[in-house]
């Protein structure tokens, strides 16, 4: 939203706001009515204008870019909106409230397995590193680690707040993200999850977003996440809350768990599913995975809880 209004303001185009709170089929009606070229919005935006009953009624020839940012996106849902959106020239970034916002973001030109599958390169303004998360050394490309920022683009501190503020900014002025990432050979950042978000499953580190990709690919499947929940053998286990498409009614556990055997190691393979019609999120649209380990700990009658 921020990247979207200033470009949008510095240039002198048009910008149209379909409504107060998020209303689908509301945006795809604007898209029609206005001719809108661009679009923006989080993950569950989009699939929710894709999920819609409705969806085949809009036209939306006259969409030709936007950005897809806020949460991490799934590789199935970044080419379903490339394919039935019309959105070819689809941007991905990562960034903060706390970066002002963008530090990297994929470009028209990049490949198509670089736009569906990673963040971007770095912006010019940026500097970067990754580091291990117990060491705080640089990593080697290619390898897993905490994804770091510096430069005029990070904030000073959140307001009156020194303590919080000390808690993500280092004392060389590394802006410390929570997240975890991958850079490849050729510059591209890759956004693997949160370092709250990772399940520790009898010593194995899981990365929730490898099942979330595994299970988009499903042709049931709406949507997914993949929490840790506590568990007393192997310390966590891996939970999926799935929502299925609009039109099918009859897949069970057992076939979804079918589908992730010979694909993923068996002890990544979800051990609870928990098939829902939509999932908690913020004000903004962003999944709240903390509020989903609540539930799952208090349906599951579990005591233990995640340090």
């Amino acid at each position: 939203m921020i990247l979207g209004n200033l470009a949008c303001t510095v240039t002198g185009a048009c910008i149209v706001i379909p409504c107060e709170i998020f209303d689908a089929e509301q945006v795809m009606k604007c898209v029609e009515q206005e001719k809108c070229s661009s679009l923006y919005g989080v993950p569950t935006m989009f699939i929710a204008e894709l999920d819609h009953v409705n969806f085949v009624k809009y036209n939306f020839s006259s969409l030709r870019t936007g950005i897809m940012a806020g949460s991490i996106c799934s590789t199935e849902l970044i080419k379903s909106v490339q394919s039935k959106m019309n959105i070819k020239e689809l941007a991905v970034c990562y960034g903060m409230t706390e970066t002002s916002p963008v530090s990297t973001q994929t470009l028209p030109n990049d490949s198509l397995e670089n736009r569906v599958t990673t963040v971007g390169k770095v912006q010019d303004h940026v500097e970067i590193k990754i580091i291990n998360i117990h060491s705080n050394e640089t990593v080697q490309r290619g390898q897993i680690g905490e994804f770091c920022l510096q430069g005029y683009h990070v904030m000073i501190g959140y307001w009156n707040n020194k303590v919080e503020t000390e808690k993500i900014i280092d004392n060389e002025g590394w802006l410390h993200s929570g997240d975890l990432a991958i850079m490849n050979d050729d510059g591209y950042i890759k956004i693997v999850g949160r370092i709250n978000d990772m399940i520790v499953r009898g010593g194995e580190n899981i990365y929730p977003k490898e099942i979330e990709e595994l299970l988009c690919k499903h042709p049931a499947i709406s949507d997914v996440y993949v929490i840790g929940i506590p568990d007393r053998k192997y310390g966590e286990q891996v939970m999926a809350w799935v929502k299925l498409k609009s039109n099918i009614t009859e897949v069970n556990e057992e076939a979804l768990h079918d589908f992730c055997k010979n694909q993923i190691s068996h002890y990544k393979i979800p051990q609870y599913w928990k098939f829902v019609q939509a999932f908690p999120v913020t004000v903004t649209g962003k999944i709240r995975k903390v509020e989903m380990r609540e539930i799952a700990i208090q349906e599951l009658n579990l005591k233990l809880k995640k340090p």
